[in-house]
Formats: structure tokens, C-alpha cells, sequence
């Protein structure tokens, strides 16, 4: 197999975990891009899927520290960059769970080397010593990294199994009660204890802070039909982050997509991005 060949074939599992370890799907793109040029210039790689994963784990490192300090400043709620996996090529059934917007952002809790872990472990099944590899770790030190990175995950997690069928259902009703307008028939859908974020990065008017209970998130998003900016607008039912979620077109460019995150009790989460660069990613899929 020639070198182009070869690294193409590795390119979309590449480009998955460049992108679950930056919650950035235009930044995943360049780190993969840059470790091609880099793959390019090599010579006598022995095992190129293991020394590919290493150069885009490393990257997106030297990465994410500066990208901490720019999301630190950022106006308003940081949310990543959504994906739409109906078209592929970030995730397989295997790896939804490890792709979900609420996971990538609770991913940020984790210092670098804490979300390497926990990515190459939980989403690709490396083992302890791959992984220490990738890193240049001992493996007791990597299970530490691995131990803490799953800890602190799962304490912001809460854990709700409903079948595809289900979720789509629920955000289908949701949608019926924005455009509607309906306070009561949104309340119904929410728990009580629901958080609506949303990422406008200062470019698009949305709220800079969480709005969190059951009626304010329920009157928040029903107020959008009456907002001028809706006029026109068009829903489309979308697999958004392995989750169905809406895409929102304004003129047929994109302008929002909302993922709801159901939980035990009703929707637990409504995440909502409308920064235009973080929305370029996914409207260049379409």
C-alpha cells in the first residue's frame, strides 16, 4: 500500500480523535492535515497506525493548552463545535457515546493528558501500554491518568438509556412545542431541574448564561417563534453528535442547532450552538 493510500485509510479514525480531544472539528481537520505533512517526510515507520496516533494525540496536546486560555476569556456559554454523524465520517455505533456534546464538554474538566487517556481508552480501546506509548508514560501512570479522567467524568454524568426511536421521538415533540409556542407543552418535556446552554461566541445574540428550571427554559424556548429572527426559519430533524438534535436554516445557510439530552425525568439539557465558526464545520458537510 502506497504512503497517500495509507494514510487515507487511517484519516477518518484520525480525524475522530483529533476531534474528541479538542472539541473542534475545523482545529481536528488542521491537526490531521499537519500530521500528513509530517507522515509524508517520514521514513521507516514500522507500524504507521501507531505512530500516526501518536502524532495527532501529540498535536492536539501542544494544542489544548492554549486553547484552555482562549475558552477561559470566550463570551458567554463554550460549547464545542457540533458534527453531524448522519454523513459521517466521525463516528460508528460503537463510539456514540464517546462523541456527545454533554461528554466533550464535561471533557474539559480534564487536564490534557487526563482527556488523552480517557479518549484513546474509551473511545479507540487502546490498552494501558498503548496508551503510555502514545504518551511516554509508564502504564501505572497512565491507569492513574485513566482512573482520575473516569472519575471526575462520571461524577458529572447521569447516566439515562432510551433507544434511538425515543430520543427522536422526544425531540420531535419538542420541536411541535417551539413552534407552537407552547409554555405548558415544553414544561411536560423538561425535568425540573433542566439546563439550557447556548454558544453564540459573542457573534450571535443568545443568552450568556445558563438559564436553568423548568419553566424559564420552557418560556426561554418558547419565546424564540415570536422572535423576529425566526421568521422564515427552517427545522430539520439531524443526527447531531451521534444524538437527534435540530438544525435550525435561516435563507438555507445554517444559523443554530440544539441538541437536547434527555434524562430520567425529561429533558435534563437543551445545548444550543450559534457561534457562524463554530457552525462552519458542519454546514460545509451539507
Amino acid at each position: 500500500m502506497d504512503p497517500l493510500t495509507r494514510f487515507e485509510a487511517n484519516r477518518p479514525r484520525l480525524l475522530g480523535l483529533a476531534y474528541r480531544l479538542l472539541g473542534e472539528a475545523t482545529e481536528a481537520e488542521d491537526v490531521v492535515q499537519e500530521a500528513y505533512l509530517r507522515w509524508d517526510a517520514a521514513s521507516g515507520v514500522e507500524v504507521p497506525e501507531a505512530w500516526l496516533t501518536k502524532v495527532v494525540t501529540n498535536l492536539c496536546l501542544n494544542r489544548l493548552t492554549s486553547a484552555r486560555a482562549r475558552r477561559e476569556v470566550y463570551p458567554g456559554p463554550w460549547l464545542p463545535e457540533p458534527v453531524f454523524t448522519d454523513r459521517g465520517p466521525l463516528e460508528i455505533a460503537e463510539q456514540r457515546d464517546s462523541l456527545s456534546l454533554g461528554l466533550l464538554v464535561l471533557l474539559e474538566r480534564l487536564t490534557p493528558p487526563e482527556r488523552a487517556a480517557f479518549v484513546l481508552r474509551e473511545a479507540f480501546g487502546h490498552s494501558h501500554r498503548e496508551i503510555g506509548e502514545v504518551l511516554d508514560l509508564d502504564e501505572a501512570h497512565v491507569r492513574q491518568l485513566y482512573r482520575r479522567a473516569r472519575q471526575r467524568v462520571t461524577e458529572g454524568r447521569a447516566r439515562f438509556t432510551a433507544t434511538a426511536e425515543q430520543r427522536r421521538a422526544l425531540v420531535e415533540q419538542f420541536l411541535a412545542a417551539i413552534v407552537a409556542g407552547d409554555v405548558a407543552g415544553l414544561e411536560r418535556l423538561l425535568a425540573e431541574d433542566v439546563v439550557a446552554w447556548a454558544d453564540g461566541g459573542g457573534k450571535v445574540g443568545t443568552a450568556r448564561r445558563p438559564v436553568t428550571g423548568r419553566n424559564r427554559v420552557a418560556r426561554y424556548f418558547a419565546g424564540l417563534a415570536r422572535d423576529p429572527r425566526a421568521a422564515g426559519a427552517e427545522f430539520a430533524l439531524r443526527w447531531i453528535n451521534g444524538e437527534p438534535g435540530l438544525a435550525v436554516y435561516l435563507g438555507g445557510t445554517l444559523f443554530a442547532v440544539l441538541v437536547p439530552e434527555p434524562g430520567a425525568d425529561g429533558l435534563a439539557a437543551v445545548r444550543t450552538i450559534a457561534n457562524p465558526d463554530k457552525l462552519a464545520f458542519a454546514a460545509a458537510q451539507t
